[in-house]
């Protein structure tokens, strides 16, 4: 690939970076973008957050109090030597309000293949609410047979 066609591929995701950043203003986070999603499933609030290259068990927090849930997570940068990077290094964060009936003694969190999935028993009264930090476990692989 030349040189030029090189500069352009990166030039184009700079412009996309930075057409993205007056709306990373709106978004409720704190340092990088977090990208989540979430749904109701089985009588569960699931959140799902793009975590790729973060160790779960050093480098992730899931804390719930008063109706919402925090996920922070830290980026560590490697320390080899390189000419460009685009990777995004820093501490991450995210708060969102829990649902009504959200039973915040009934959290569980699994990351697996650079996603947390953070899932939220729903009652239809919820439960006391203290706050707690929830502990965070790896995705076990299960080798097809």
């Amino acid at each position: 690939m030349s040189t030029l066609i090189r500069r352009d591929a990166r030039a184009l995701g700079e412009v996309v970076d930075w057409l993205e950043a007056p709306w990373t203003i709106l978004r409720p986070v704190a340092g990088h973008p977090m990208r989540v999603e979430d749904f109701v499933r089985d009588d569960s609030y699931i959140i799902r957050a793009e975590l790729p290259g973060v160790d779960p068990d050093q480098d992730v927090e899931v804390t719930v109090a008063d109706g919402i849930l925090t996920i922070r997570a830290e980026r560590r940068e490697e320390s080899a030597s390189k000419h460009h990077s685009e990777f995004r290094y820093g501490t991450f964060s995210r708060s969102l309000t829990l649902p009504a009936g959200a039973d915040e003694e009934h959290v569980e969190a699994i990351y697996g293949h650079g996603i947390l999935e953070v899932t939220v028993k729903l009652t239809p009264e919820g439960a006391a609410k203290t706050a707690r930090k929830i502990p965070v476990r790896q995705h076990q692989h299960v080798k097809a047979t």
